[in-house]
């Protein structure tokens, strides 16, 4: 499966953004979905993930109540909308997808195709 992510940008320290991840090439519903961000010298770190079947959902906690992750398996689409956003959480994000699982991972190598990311930039 190809996935591809978008929606990033320039907002300002308490605004909001909406990233889109767009699969292609295989059959969505089958994947579980994680978003991860990196910031420049900082390693990938989990930010939310939805079970294949859009049931659960799971949150970092420096995320919680101010992220939600949903998808939309008709079309092929996931979601991650993000308010209240703070300027250490300037980073490029990235979607990644993984064949059902009973879990959902938090670490990057639990998971097989990854998005080419995109810039989310938050200024104080």
């Amino acid at each position: 499966v190809q996935l591809q992510a978008f929606g990033g940008g320039l907002v300002q320290a308490g605004g909001s953004l909406r990233l889109s991840c767009a699969a292609s090439g295989g059959i969505y519903s089958f994947y579980t979905i994680g978003w991860f961000r990196q910031a420049p010298e900082k390693e990938r770190e989990f930010v939310a993930g939805i079970s294949w079947s859009g049931g659960r959902t799971y949150y970092a906690d420096s995320v919680k109540g101010r992220f939600t992750i949903s998808r939309e398996n008709a079309k092929n689409t996931a979601i991650l909308q993000m308010n209240s956003l703070k300027p250490e959480e300037t980073a490029v994000y990235y979607c990644a997808a993984v064949k059902r699982t009973v879990g959902i991972g938090t670490r990057p190598n639990e998971y097989d195709y990854w998005g080419q990311g995109t810039q989310v930039t938050v200024s104080s």
